[in-house]
């Protein structure tokens, strides 16, 4: 049996399709959400879920958090909102500091994934040891598999890594609607955003556009609120414990205000034995959430338009994430997509649902429904020049495979570096890379070694890179398992780059391409010349001189269109001159002779 587990930054769950339809399974105290909380006493086993979650205001610097939202993150990264310590010098993986203990972020996962994973087994009787496991559709490669490494320490086969939007879609049945139906699904959790904009054909499910912020979310507006708590009632908690009562004050009381127009949060004995209490009404709310929820707009303008579609054609939109119960939330949703969002389903039970859906699909239980992910960035490599080779361009249906024949650039050469790129811009130096290998061959003329590139990303979303040399049959196959770490702004930033850098990196792209080909021309050209110049009229010979000072021009002042220009006319002036060298090495080959 395969379970599905929503692994979110706030809260867990796990499910299972059995007779028909999806179970959530309830811990012991009857709760289907398991708080995604871990606390580390200074002995003994850790707790996890619910008795963790009382301890963030007894021990909050031994009660670790949001720890999705440092998987696959690296040390020297700035960190903030938390009171327990993180670890690692820039560079190093990140690490939790409880004591003098240092825990990965995939520990402390697995421990929430082992909680789950027992609390399946007690309620269904079996072992359990396969999992489908959810992520945020824009995790990178690293959280990725950092994520498969959690599962594995927690005894769990992560047999697929599925976003989560697209988990949603499942959960709310969407493959029943008409043909070609466009959905959007807006989920904002506890730390994570994303928005994909799905098409529905026959029972598939394709993400034709995906997007998002891997640190935005329902978090944000937590620590938000209690700064204005802190300022409303004159004061600022003086330590870590008082700090996370008030904390816990202020997400009851966010709760409660999506169903209130105004609330009381009463912190008991906060300070020195003095209680605070302040009224707080729905549209103070909203006025500490609303940057937060703004900052959604443009990942969702910008899935809308990598999915080439205006707001009109999207025909079905869909709230996943607890954060999405803020009436705020549904009508700024609603509002960016011109249409009342379906709320049909819990959306803090969504994911989980899809996720035990996408599990039942996969041991053969289901079979009506195929799904189709992408990957959200262009993969490729540095090709001679310094220019982006694009193998999988952004947006490629997943799991995909393509590949490339690349040559030797230079005589002689002995091996190729091969170096992975991920990103957007023209030349190799804007993108990110992701890791390099080199793989050796015979030392040839130049372009005449010959070798094959492929690169493959599974149905989990991690890219695999083999590079063979096809006179050998040598090859090495390198698994990206550490993809760049970078935030979520710096995503953002490289996108936009992106596009107001395009007219530029195009004109860099081609005139490096120009470059390269008259650096190749201009020794051929000089040569044939010596070799047949003198069969030449004068009108031909001086036209090629001119073509031959054209290129040098431009190749002197940098100027992109005008060496691309020279290069063609070089090239077109020439055809006379290059059939006759070619007649003239035909003549020095003299005849053949029979045997």
């Amino acid at each position: 049996m395969i379970v599905g587990i929503d692994l979110g930054t706030t809260n867990s769950l796990v499910g299972v399709y059995d007779a028909g339809f999806v179970t959530l399974i309830a811990d012991e105290a009857g709760q289907r959400l398991t708080p995604s909380v871990v606390y580390y006493p200074e002995s003994g086993a850790p707790l996890v879920g619910r008795p963790a979650s009382r301890m963030r205001a007894i021990h909050p610097e031994s009660t670790v958090f949001s720890v999705k939202r440092f998987m696959g993150r690296r040390g020297g990264e700035e960190v903030s909102g938390i009171p327990y310590r993180v670890a690692g010098s820039a560079g190093s993986p990140l690490q939790i500091a409880i004591g003098d203990r240092r825990l990965s972020p995939e520990e402390v996962s697995a421990a929430i994934l082992g909680k789950l994973k027992a609390d399946a087994e007690r309620a269904l009787g079996v072992e359990i040891t396969k999992a489908v496991v959810t992520v945020p559709a824009y995790f990178n490669d690293a959280q990725r598999s950092a994520t498969k490494r959690a599962g594995e320490l927690a005894g769990l086969e992560v047999v697929r890594i599925l976003n989560e939007p697209t988990a949603a879609a499942l959960a709310y049945g969407l493959d029943r609607l008409s043909e070609k139906t466009k959905v959007a699904v807006y989920d904002l959790g506890g730390g994570t955003f994303d928005v994909s904009i799905l098409e529905l054909t026959g029972g598939v499910f394709q993400v034709l556009s995906t997007n998002g912020n891997t640190r935005l979310g329902g978090d944000d507006i937590d620590a938000a609120l209690v700064r204005h708590l802190e300022e409303a009632c004159g004061f600022q908690a003086p330590d870590p414990a008082a700090r996370a009562r008030l904390l816990e004050a202020a997400v009851e009381a966010k709760h409660r205000l999506s169903d209130l127009e105004e609330t009381v949060v009463s912190i008991p004995f906060l300070e020195s034995g003095v209680s605070r209490e302040v009224v707080l009404k729905r549209a103070d709310l909203e006025k500490v959430a609303l940057p937060f929820v703004e900052k959604t707009r443009a990942h969702c303008l910008r899935a809308l338009a990598d999915a080439g579609l205006e707001v009109a054609a999207i025909q079905e939109l869909i709230l996943v994430g607890g954060s999405t119960r803020m009436p705020l939330v549904r009508s700024y949703a609603g509002g960016l997509f011109g249409r009342t969002p379906n709320c049909s389903r819990n959306p803090d039970e969504a994911v989980a649902e899809g996720a035990a859906l996408q599990a039942a699909i996969l041991d053969g239980t289901l079979s009506q429904v195929v799904l189709l992910d992408i990957t959200p960035l262009s993969l490729g490599i540095e090709t001679f020049g310094g220019l982006m080779n694009v193998i999988l361009p952004r947006n490629t249906t997943i799991p995909c495979k393509a590949g490339e024949m690349f040559t030797n650039a230079v005589a002689g050469q002995s091996s190729m570096l091969i170096r992975v790129l991920q990103g957007e811009r023209e030349l190799a130096r804007d993108n990110w890379e992701l890791g390099r290998f080199e793989i050796p061959f015979q030392a040839l003329p130049k372009g005449q070694a010959r070798v094959g590139v492929q690169f493959e990303i599974d149905a989990n979303g991690i890219l695999a890179v083999l590079a063979r040399d096809t006179a050998t049959g040598l090859e090495q196959v390198v698994q990206m398992t550490s993809a760049v770490e970078v935030s979520d702004e710096a995503v953002e930033k490289m996108l936009e780059d992106a596009l107001e850098n395009a007219f530029d990196d195009m004109n860099a792209r081609v005139f490096t391409e120009a470059k390269l080909k008259a650096q190749e021309m201009l020794p051929s050209v000089t040569k044939a010349l010596a070799v047949a110049g003198d069969r030449l009229d004068d009108f031909e010979r001086s036209r090629i001189e001119a073509c031959v000072d054209e290129v040098k021009k431009a190749l002197e002042v940098e100027a992109a269109q005008q060496l691309k220009r020279a290069v063609a006319n070089l090239d077109e002036s020439t055809q006379t001159l290059a059939a006759l060298v070619m007649e003239i090495a035909m003549q020095g080959a003299g005849p053949r002779r029979g045997g």
